[in-house]
């Protein structure tokens, strides 16, 4: 260890008539998720969120929200903290399966729903996921003007697609995308493209024609099926469930010290968590018997919404 981590800092290089020894460099250091971060755990790893950093781990939830029971945690996964959220919805999900604790519908952050989750969880354990999918990187979406891949028609069966415009595509190549999944790249004629109205609308490219990549046809359904589904009422008002989750990583933090690893190594910071989440559960399940639904915390205001004036009192009341 002693060795892994001087050739992680220092880089030893020869000059003119000597060796030289200097620190490395960050682009020279080797990636997070196998740099020891602490000579103290050496499965901890770096990581960050947003304005949060830390060294150590990363734990995810999994609860109920059933009205009038008490909100009950019911799974702790404990990972490397460089381990991605979108890797991690299928091992939930067997998991779930192994312990016989499936839901029907489950209520995850957007870091988890990914095309091949809103597939798999469907066709081999029958479980709805909701949540908001992975967005589009295409400038099209960010922007939120010009034709995304949305706008585009894509015929399976014949293996083209149409643009807005109507005019069909002249390539269409299954590959892989940088992440190894199979994906088809989808390219249209390059002086009907040119000569569009709409080019500017379309695309950016100088000289090229518009390009598509598309997951395969079913998980490339599940997504846009869920984009549009995101976007409807029903989805918003049953997403707001999942908010109850915030609140539970809150108790854990500031009452059962979650973010404090009070030991060394993976397994055994997994068994700790495992302790914290049961002693939650008895914290809730006694709650829950004098009366206090906690579950209502998801259907109450806060103190400080509480404060805001009820829309009849900016009405004007007749003397």
């Amino acid at each position: 260890m002693l060795r892994r981590i001087w050739l992680q800092q220092y880089y030893r290089c020869t000059v003119p008539g000597r060796e030289v020894l200097r620190w490395r460099t960050g682009d020279e250091q080797p990636p997070s998720a196998v740099r020891i971060a602490s000579p103290y755990d050496l499965e901890a790893r770096y990581s960050s969120k947003r304005e949060t950093h830390w060294v150590g781990y990363k734990l995810h939830l999994t609860e109920t929200c059933d009205v009038g029971q008490p909100d009950l945690i019911t799974q702790v996964l404990t990972t490397p903290a460089t381990t991605q959220d979108s890797v991690m919805g299928p091992t939930i999900h067997r998991d779930l399966a192994h312990r016989e604790l499936l839901p029907g519908t489950h209520l995850l952050d957007s870091g988890y729903v990914d095309a091949d989750l809103l597939v798999t969880a469907q066709t081999q354990h029958q479980i709805d996921v909701i949540g908001p999918p992975f967005g589009s990187y295409s400038r099209q979406r960010r922007e939120g003007e010009g034709y995304d891949l949305q706008a585009f028609i894509i015929d399976w069966e014949a293996q083209q697609a149409h643009c807005p415009q109507g005019h069909p595509s002249v390539h269409w190549r299954p590959g892989h995308d940088v992440s190894g999944d199979p994906v088809i790249r989808i390219r249209f004629d390059g002086p009907t493209c040119r000569a569009c109205p709409a080019r500017r609308a379309c695309t950016s490219a100088q000289d090229a024609p518009r390009q598509l990549t598309v997951r395969l046809q079913a998980y490339h359904e599940a997504l846009q099926a869920a984009r549009q589904r995101q976007e409807t009422t029903e989805f918003k008002t049953q997403y707001t469930l999942r908010a109850g989750v915030e609140s539970s990583l809150s108790q854990g933090v500031r009452r059962f010290d979650l973010r404090r690893s009070r030991y060394l190594g993976l397994a055994r910071t997994h068994l700790q968590l495992l302790l914290t989440a049961t002693a939650m559960n008895v914290v809730r399940v006694i709650a829950w018997l004098w009366g206090k639904l906690l579950g209502e915390r998801r259907r109450q205001l806060g103190h400080f919404a509480q404060l805001a004036p009820h829309p009849l009192s900016r009405q004007t009341m007749p003397c």
